[in-house]
């Protein structure tokens, strides 16, 4: 596992003396005389960066010049601009670093516009750099121009335009700076080619000055007592953990804090990892997919505390009907976020790591002065939820292998340091539920956005920035035909992932509500690579293809032998196709719209709430 970094909020807050991503300030460096394709290559030298992923192209071509020469940074020449952008986004997931992205203007850039809004989602820190036509020609529909900085504007945290050399360095500082400070986001640098080419005076600094850009990293010490009160007090409270918790890498404070309050704690699609699963007082994933006793824990909860979470409609449902009871402690980075969705009773701006260092004493302090708060009628009805509806799922009626089986196994059979990275749909959703994640950034995946295609280039920049970890990527057939390709750039680069494919011949989570709301009218949801079909592709020739090792497993009896001998091979990637039953459901579900009173523990079943209260 990659070792820990300073926060962003951590960054920020010594951010004008030393840039981002750098052990010690670099010295600062006056007078060199250089094109500004060579500044660029410089300046990712000096903030830090090890590893781009890009595709050179007309515009940007300048930069791959000196970049040839660089001996402290690595560029891996991807498929498909859209796969470095995500391969940058599981390279900032997996280490905590700043995930780097290169490629040309026009259709080279705006490839890169889905892996940006992804990012932005999910506060990944990301630097995007792309050529941009000459500044002349610029306005006037020149060959390969677009509006990139426009278009960017609104997914990521900030956009630059350079058309002068002399600024390169300055504004790539900049960049990297905003993506990792405060809440972490992505930036995108446009440089024309005439910068590029031009000469210039490279000049660095060890400090970078944003007037008007100033992190808030202190928690209020008023807010902190108050929340510390409420917890202190509270007779059914529950610690609602989002991704914001991993990038503060905030997880030993939350720790201290489940053990010291005593509450119950549920952690997010972003937040799998924050705590361990085996934490007794863990109760799972909220939300549309999540367990029965975290959605129902948040339902009735009087206090919600809520930290670096979203109060997204994928947790809370119909949000007039979320956690009517609670009182709310909300505690983010970003202040925008508190009250966007729920209305809040003590906002709590800060870092978390911050945070949660002077809430945990202040908490202590109510203890000794009120006593510990008696949680045990709490606990006694948690215990009957998790009792009463257990995370699991039945076999299937077309007695083919169940996609569920798959994915408990490959938890069981790895060790929890291995990291997972999942495509988007019912694999998602099946992952994040049955594998035990006991550390935080074994679990990668797209949250926000939900973009498909995500899992093999994440996978792949995961694996370059903890080349140590066994990476598996959990992906559909759908998501793993838009990205795929990347697999060529994996061999040819020696990035050993493994895939594990859970082909069900769909667009499975499409006819999962195909299923549940369209009267099982399977409207251009299949896909044809599954059992009884014309298995176009062939995944285990097409992974021979591309130069890996293809296996297929199509029953029980061949899971675990399969996962063992894909972990055996560490030479080149390995695709296994896990060929399942196509009508395997994700259970428990909140529909889409509807509160989370309504949760199905299975289809048609929903707990009883009148008769448990």
């Amino acid at each position: 596992m990659a070792q820990p970094h300073p926060s962003p909020a951590q960054v920020a807050a010594r951010s004008s003396a030393v840039l981002p991503g750098t052990q010690t300030a670099p010295a600062a460096v006056t007078g060199e005389a250089m094109t500004g394709a060579q500044a660029v290559v410089r300046s990712l030298e000096e903030v830090g960066a090890e590893v781009v992923f890009g595709i050179p192209g007309g515009a940007i071509l300048p930069a791959y010049d000196p970049l040839l020469d660089s001996e402290r940074l690595r560029h891996i020449l991807v498929r498909h601009e859209q796969g470095g952008g995500h391969a940058a986004s599981g390279y900032a997931h997996a280490t905590g670093k700043v995930g780097v992205t290169m490629a040309t203007s026009g259709p080279g850039a705006t490839n890169l516009v889905t892996p940006l809004a992804d990012a932005n989602m999910d506060s990944v820190p990301m630097v995007a750099i792309t050529g941009q036509v000459g500044a002349p020609m610029i306005g006037t529909d020149a060959f390969q121009e677009a509006d990139i900085v426009g278009i960017t504007m609104p997914v990521t945290k900030h956009s630059y335009l350079v058309t002068d050399a002399d600024d390169i360095a300055r504004t790539i500082a900049e960049a990297f700076h905003i993506a990792a400070t405060g809440r972490p986001g992505p930036v995108l640098v446009d440089i024309a080619k005439s910068a590029l080419q031009a000469t210039t005076s490279f000049a660095w600094q060890s400090e970078t000055r944003l007037p008007g850009y100033h992190p808030v990293t202190k928690p209020h010490a008023k807010q902190v007592r108050e929340a510390a009160r409420l917890l202190a007090s509270a007779r059914r409270p529950v610690l609602y953990v989002g991704g914001g918790v991993i990038r503060a890498q905030a997880w030993d404070g939350l720790r201290r804090l489940v053990d010291v309050s005593g509450a119950p704690v549920v952690t997010t699609l972003m937040a799998r990892g924050a705590v361990p699963d085996t934490h007794p007082q863990h109760l799972g994933m909220p939300g549309m997919h999540g367990t029965v006793p975290a959605v129902a824990a948040l339902q009735k909860a009087d206090l919600i505390v809520a930290l670096g979470a979203r109060f997204d409609d994928r947790v809370t449902g119909q949000l007039s009907s979320f956690a009517p009871h609670a009182a709310v402690v909300h505690a983010d980075i970003d202040p925008a976020e508190i009250g966007k969705n729920r209305a809040v009773d003590v906002p709590i701006v800060g870092d978390l790591r911050e945070v949660l260092a002077d809430l945990l004493p202040a908490l202590q302090a109510e203890h000794e002065r009120a006593g510990l708060p008696d949680l045990a009628g709490w606990w006694h009805q948690i215990d009957e939820w998790r009792k009463t509806y257990p995370l699991g799922y039945t076999q299937t009626e077309d007695g083919l292998l169940s996609p569920q089986h798959v994915i408990q196994r490959l938890g069981e059979i790895n060790d929890p340091g291995t990291v997972f990275v999942s495509g988007v749909g019912q694999h998602q959703m099946w992952a994040a539920q049955f594998i035990t994640y006991e550390h935080p950034r074994t679990w990668i995946n797209s949250g926000g956005l939900g973009t498909m295609g995500y899992a093999i280039p994440a996978a792949m920049g995961a694996k370059v920035g903890c080349p140590d970890a066994n990476v598996w990527a959990i992906d559909g057939d759908g998501c793993f035909q838009m990205t795929n390709q990347e697999l060529a750039t994996c061999t040819i680069n020696e990035i050993p992932i493994k895939v594990a494919l859970i082909n069900n011949s769909s667009l499975g989570m499409v006819r999962q509500w195909q299923t549940l709301f369209y009267n099982e009218r399977y409207s251009n949801t299949d896909l044809h690579t599954g059992h009884g079909t014309m298995r176009v592709p062939d995944f285990v020739k097409l992974a021979e293809a591309y130069d890996a090792v293809g296996i297929r497993v199509e029953s029980v009896a061949e899971v675990d032998d399969a996962i063992r001998r894909a972990n055996e091979i560490d030479d080149r990637p390995v695709v296994v196709d896990f060929t399942v039953s196509r009508d395997a459901l994700v259970w428990p579900m909140v529909a889409a719209g509807v509160s989370n009173d309504e949760i199905q523990y299975a289809r048609g079943i929903s707990p009883s709430w009148d008769r448990e209260d």
